[in-house]
């Protein structure tokens, strides 16, 4: 009797195990809670012509080194726009995301002037 008593002890102990695993293979791996906070800029559509893909032109004000004099540095960005709802000449906010091309790492989160 003592060696059922082993037996039905270790399966009971083993059952917690595997509701754990069911449930967490439930829940989404990538939740707000979990993803690190994206880089986010806005800019300017400097071009739309690729299919599924806009230029972004993005403005930065920063001191220069030895002048100490403001001036304006730019980067092109290239974004995923899925929908194609950005044109040229909006200014929209993108954010970053995986490498989606080799030069292609943004996606287009909004749209905020036409």
């Amino acid at each position: 009797m003592s060696e059922e008593e082993n037996t039905e002890t270790t399966v009971a102990e083993e059952a917690p195990p595997e509701e754990a695993a069911a449930s967490a293979a439930a829940k989404p791996a990538d939740t707000d809670e979990t993803r690190a906070m994206r880089k986010t800029r806005v800019g300017m559509v400097v071009s739309d012509k690729m299919h599924k893909t806009l230029v972004v032109e993005v403005v930065r004000r920063v001191p220069h080194p030895r002048f100490k004099k403001i001036i304006k540095q730019t980067t092109k960005l290239y974004v995923h726009d899925e929908k194609e709802e950005a044109k040229k000449g909006d200014r929209v906010r993108v954010m970053e995301c995986r490498p989606l091309s080799k030069k292609k790492c943004w996606r287009l989160v909004e749209v905020l002037a036409q």
